[in-house]
């Protein structure tokens, strides 16, 4: 192959995966640094207060980190599909020294001081629109980045940056490590009764990767793979055997080497130190301070509250869950087993609902839900996508043929095109099945972000991308999802138009990079779709024949749609608020307990009683943990945004849900808008009103009940 000197710091749209070498990357980095800090130190030098334009000032800014940032996103995204020992140690070398440069920005005095000048001057007075924007949130950022703090306080700040990438970095390592460190090897299905061939056939996927068993003498292996080993905590008639799959997931981050309880402890002492150094009572109120919610307190209270209007309707799931097993099984003790729940549940809706989620998987192919989806979305917000020849080839080897060269044989690569004019607006990456060095859980990133057209300078194109962990084929199937990963697929998807779709002239400003209570907006509108029979019938059709989903399957399914909907809420509640009290609270209080039993506590009413207390998700939590910021004192803004796409839905519905007209509107009011505008502003610009917590109430069947 021809030799490329520096891989990582390529300047191509259209990424050369194979070049991108573990053994390269320290040395692009470190060019990246030193090539970033030479723009920032041109912007430190002496200047004219009268010599100062946006373009000398805030956009030499953006643009100094640019190539910097492009390069260890590659890096990051590696890390995440392509792990190895190789590029793990890679990227720990970097990572303090990446940290360290993005922690000092905001502290660089004569930095700040140019930026301060700047905006004092009577060309920012005289700014509008995004450009104004742009300067107030860039200085609201330094401020509360510790622009103005005295020199001691900067450096440990610096200090605890640092700390905190390091730490949550091997907080997701030791995820990974522990979820591929377990397996359970069955030489046969004796146990597997209840197992949908499906599931079956995964488990046989899971063995062949690893050389065991044949077409004739199958193997079943069980790994921790989501797609893996929830359909056997769902299906599996053998108690004994979902006990022993459910004490392995159990180990995911908690005990042995890979325990990632004193992580955690550290985690919010860190985050606790760098909040009181800039000047917050705790972590929740410095991240939140700019977001919907205000603050941490705020935050909390629409959790409880939510969840006090959820409660009657909990309590009452709970005890029809118990009464129905009670008639099954009258010995039985009354108290569940953390095993046991998913199982009878899903009895439970059989009986109730005439509706086994297996029954679906037929009619959601993947392949079929992937080009529905996008024909769907095209109808609805008025563009085009392509699917573009790929080709992979391991790293450090030619590829053998021509096209767009992708990290793995199963990625695809697609153009997203404007229906008006043909403008290439975006391109993306698709990769939705799990392997043993890829993480876990589902995604959307980007890898560039363009601008639109201005000034007479063409449209520069957005890169993204979209992962999963999703069901993948078996020897005689495709990979046939269940509905909720469908739900999966358009979640991200909608993650991703809000990328590919953005308008924004600022980079920084554009798509996802809105406040974190808002970004959930337009990935969970995109879940409404999975549950209308106008929009299921672009791409729910049975991977044999072709045919739609029958009337009588479609009805059960929505009839089932809102089965255990308090229960599923309380779960999601009890995240957010597990997630703000661990950062509400001083860090003392979990330092000198047993983590297991503080958190128990503080979900006191939130949580099904069981006979075998499960230990904390918080070991494995990788959105609150894994990065060091990510989801922290932010999981509530998944609800927040339940709230807002519920009521934003409406407007879709109002119209026959396939409406052109609102999904262009939809386009040009949110998706294409990013930070241009407060999250606020925009969603009233959208629906005329400030949201209404009813529409996701009423959704969810949670109304009406007298307790």
């Amino acid at each position: 192959m021809s030799q490329i000197s520096h891989p990582f710091l390529e300047d191509e749209f259209h990424i050369r995966w194979s070049t991108l070498v573990p053994t390269a990357i320290q040395e692009d980095i470190q060019l990246a640094l030193d090539e970033a800090q030479k723009r920032l130190d041109v912007l430190c030098e002496e200047f004219d207060p009268a010599a100062l334009t946006f373009e000398n000032t805030l956009l030499a800014l953006e643009t100094a980190t640019e190539d910097l940032s492009r390069a260890w996103g590659l890096v990051g995204h590696l890390d995440s599909v392509r792990n190895s020992d190789e590029l793990r140690e890679a990227y720990n070398a970097m990572l303090p020294k990446v940290t360290q440069f993005y922690s000092r920005i905001p502290l660089n005095d004569a930095l700040w001081k140019r930026i301060k000048a700047y905006s004092e001057s009577e060309e920012a007075r005289s700014l509008s629109g995004v450009r104004a924007r742009y300067l107030d949130e860039t200085v609201k950022d330094f401020v509360r980045s510790g622009a103005d703090l005295p020199e001691d306080k900067k450096n440990r700040l610096e200090e605890v940056q640092s700390g905190l990438a390091r730490v949550t970095q091997k907080f997701s390592e030791n995820v990974l490590d522990s979820t591929n460190a377990w397996d359970l090897i069955l030489e046969d299905d004796s146990r597997l009764a209840g197992l949908p061939e499906t599931a079956k056939a995964v488990l046989q996927a899971e063995a062949k990767a690893k050389g065991l068993g044949t077409e004739d003498a199958p193997v079943y292996r069980i790994t921790l793979k989501a797609p893996v080993y929830f359909p056997v905590l769902e299906y599996a008639d053998d108690a004994s055997l979902r006990e022993e799959v459910w004490r392995g997931s159990i180990t995911v981050g908690n005990g042995g080497d890979y325990d990632n309880s004193d992580l955690i402890r550290e985690i919010l002492q860190l985050r606790r130190e760098k909040a009181e150094i800039l000047g917050k009572a705790n972590f929740a109120d410095q991240v939140l301070e700019e977001r919907m919610a205000g603050d941490g307190k705020t935050a909390l209270h629409f959790v409880e509250d939510l969840a006090e209007k959820t409660k009657p309707f909990f309590a009452r799931e709970v005890e029809e869950l118990k009464a129905f097993r009670l008639k099954q099984e009258p010995e039985w003790s009354g108290v569940f087993e953390p095993w046991d729940v998913a199982y009878w549940a899903e009895k439970l809706r059989k009986a109730q609902y005439d509706f086994d989620e297996e029954e679906v998987r037929p009619y959601f192919a993947i392949g079929n839900v992937i080009e529905g989806m996008f024909r769907l979305t095209e109808q609805i917000f008025g563009f085009k996508i392509v699917e573009v020849d790929s080709v992979f080839a391991k790293p450090g080897e030619t590829p053998d043929k021509e096209g767009v060269e992708v990290w793995h044989p199963e990625v695809k690569f697609y153009e997203l095109r404007d229906e008006a004019n043909g403008d290439l607006l975006g391109s993306f990456y698709a990769d939705w099945h799990p392997r043993d060095e890829k993480r876990g859980g589902a995604w959307m990133n980007y890898l560039r972000t363009g601008s639109p057209p201005e000034d007479g300078n063409p449209r520069v194109p957005h890169l993204g991308l979209i992962c999963g962990n999703l069901t993948p084929s078996s020897a005689n199937k495709p990979a046939l999802l269940t509905h909720s990963e469908v739900e999966t697929v358009f979640h991200e998807f909608g993650h991703l138009l809000h990328h590919l779709l953005g308008e924004v002239e600022i980079k920084s400003l554009n798509g996802v990079n809105v406040v974190w209570d808002f970004v959930e907006l337009p990935s969970q509108i995109m879940e409404n779709f999975c549950w209308s029979r106008v929009s299921l019938d672009f791409f729910a059709k049975h991977y044999q024949t072709g045919e739609p989903i029958p009337d009588a399957l479609l009805n059960k399914m929505l009839g089932a749609r809102n089965f255990q909907s308090a229960m599923v809420q309380m779960r999601q509640l009890t995240f957010g608020k597990m997630d703000l009290e661990m950062h509400l609270r001083s860090p003392e209080e979990f330092t000198d307990r047993d983590l297991d039993s503080i958190v128990r506590e503080l979900l006191d009413g939130y949580l099904m009683p069981l006979a075998t207390n499960p230990p904390t998700m918080a070991r494995r939590f990788t959105h609150l943990f894994a990065s060091a910021t990510g989801y922290a004192a932010g999981y509530y803004s998944y609800k927040w945004a339940e709230v807002l796409d519920a009521d934003a839905f409406t407007k879709f519905a109002g119209a026959g849900v396939l409406s052109p007209e609102v999904g262009k509107e939809f386009r040009a009011k949110i998706l294409s808008r990013g930070n241009s505008r407060e999250a606020g502003e925009l969603f009233r610009d959208f629906m005329g009103r400030d949201p209404d917590l009813n529409a996701l109430l009423e959704r969810s069947g949670l109304v009406g009940y007298e307790s």
